[in-house]
């Protein structure tokens, strides 16, 4: 199991050199190990169901993002800012993963939790994504940790029935109020999308009056730009 925890933690470990040629040496060296790094990562070794475990029909990332409200991103701001947390194959490896993080409801400020399929990165410009969109339910406080936890077990456990669709779910913490939301390939397929709003409303056990809102990756884009008054850019 790919663990990465130690991705929540501020990444603060280089010493400080005492002179300019150590620095220059030590940045060359960090250099060969990313490059290294990079490499090795193409060839990690695949997440798999240990033995006697459950697998799970695909395998999922768990990533964890946090910003500071107000200050303008860029999308390739937000991708750095994303945290991957690791890699998942079985209702086992699941479970260690869920049971050491943060509830939702327990983070503070302007945070957010991702589970995404294996591969699938939580951005709108992700091949999975770019033609896709997602249904977004506001909630009041104090509701956030146990929607999320029926949203993703629901997600896992394959309860959706919209074959390959569904490309991840995310919960966002904010001061006033908390969202989720899932994602989904193909947002011009409503048959899809309905069935994945009326599973959401049966799941989650929301009142019949809950307002949800399905928007596509692509509005979402130009909602951005507009706010930040960007042309041929994209990000959060």
């Amino acid at each position: 199991m790919n663990n990465k925890f130690d991705a929540l933690k501020d990444d603060d470990s280089g010493d400080h050199d005492q002179n300019e040629e150590n620095s220059t040496q030590k940045d060359g060296e960090k250099e060969k190990m990313e490059r290294d790094k990079s490499q090795s990562s193409s060839k990690r070794k695949a997440v798999v169901p240990g033995p006697a475990e459950h697998p799970l029909q695909y395998n999922y990332t768990f990533w964890y993002s946090r910003r500071t409200p107000g200050r303008p991103t860029s999308s390739q701001s937000y991708e750095q800012n994303i945290k991957q947390i690791g890699t998942f194959a079985s209702v086992e490896q699941f479970w260690r993963f869920y049971s050491h993080m943060v509830r939702p409801g327990d983070l503070t400020g302007h945070s957010d939790f991702h589970l995404f399929k294996e591969g699938i990165k939580p951005m709108w410009e992700d091949d999975a994504n770019k033609n896709g969109g997602k249904w977004i339910i506001r909630l009041r406080k104090g509701l956030a940790s146990r929607c999320w936890e029926n949203l993703i077990l629901a997600m896992l456990g394959e309860q959706f029935m919209v074959g390959e669709e569904i490309c991840g779910a995310v919960v966002s913490v904010r001061f006033q109020e908390d969202i989720i939301s899932i994602w989904n390939k193909t947002a011009s397929d409503q048959a899809t999308t309905a069935r994945i709003r009326d599973t959401l409303r049966r799941v989650l056990n929301l009142p019949p009056n809950t307002i949800m809102e399905y928007k596509t990756h692509t509005d979402s884009i130009k909602a951005w730009e507009e706010f930040h008054g960007l042309v041929n850019s994209s990000g959060r």
